[in-house]
């Protein structure tokens, strides 16, 4: 799978990276909800910046691996990540996939195979657990299996599904991808603006409050095609 991904060196020399997605979000019974946007601002090992705009999932998070802030909709100020938030943006930055990828790297973790073309990374927790379903051909990563706590107060299950990749610099990167909760569709990705490796992140630029408390982006968001 490191191989297929472009190397497990290449991936462990990664220090930064930046994605904006474009997706569609759907509600619950498979109505669509709307455009949603999301950039995500990552620094090795623990430091996280996410940017999202959309119908009812606007906001603005920070997080440094220990403490952070967020923004959302209407409010006045940041306030400081706690309770679940907290717990959503430790989960967040502890299966980030560029982290996953590199698990056999890490002792807390046991890699086995549960299934044929599956790969199970564990570190003894079950609400950590990740399986990792590889192509037959490919042996890309082509769906993830995990818990999600987007709803702190209830923790579902979460597959992520991608039929599409990007290659930034000799690495793959998923670029078409769908989400599921408890098997229902919430989100499919209908494009890419952007991905960058090793741009040179710095933390006091992701740790930047917005003034106007708004997500911020890098450039305007191009027309959707319809």
């Amino acid at each position: 799978m490191q191989e297929a991904l472009g190397g497990a060196e290449k991936l462990a020399a990664v220090r930064d990276f930046e994605q904006t997605v474009r997706a569609e979000s759907f509600d619950a019974e498979g109505r669509s909800m709307g455009d949603v946007r999301k950039r995500t601002r990552w620094i090795s090992p623990s430091t996280v910046r996410l940017d999202q705009v959309g119908p009812g999932s606007t906001y603005v998070l920070y997080f440094d691996g220990k403490s952070g802030w967020e923004i959302l909709p209407g409010a006045q100020e940041a306030v400081e990540l706690t309770g679940g938030e907290l717990k959503f943006a430790q989960e967040y930055v502890r299966g980030f996939f560029l982290r996953m990828w590199l698990a056999d790297r890490d002792p807390r973790y046991r890699i086995t195979s549960p299934a044929e073309r599956v790969v199970r990374i564990s570190d003894g927790d079950p609400a950590h657990q990740l399986d990792v379903t590889l192509d037959p051909t490919s042996w890309l990563p082509i769906k993830e299996t995990s818990m999600t706590l987007s709803d702190p107060a209830h923790p579902t299950s979460r597959d992520s599904v991608t039929s599409e990749w990007v290659n930034v610099g000799g690495l793959r990167f998923p670029s078409r991808f769908t989400v599921f909760r408890s098997g229902v569709r919430v989100a499919e990705a209908t494009g890419i603006d952007e991905t960058r490796v090793n741009s040179g992140l710095k933390v006091e630029d992701l740790s930047a409050k917005p003034p106007d408390r708004k997500p911020v982006f890098a450039r305007p968001a191009p027309p959707r095609e319809r």
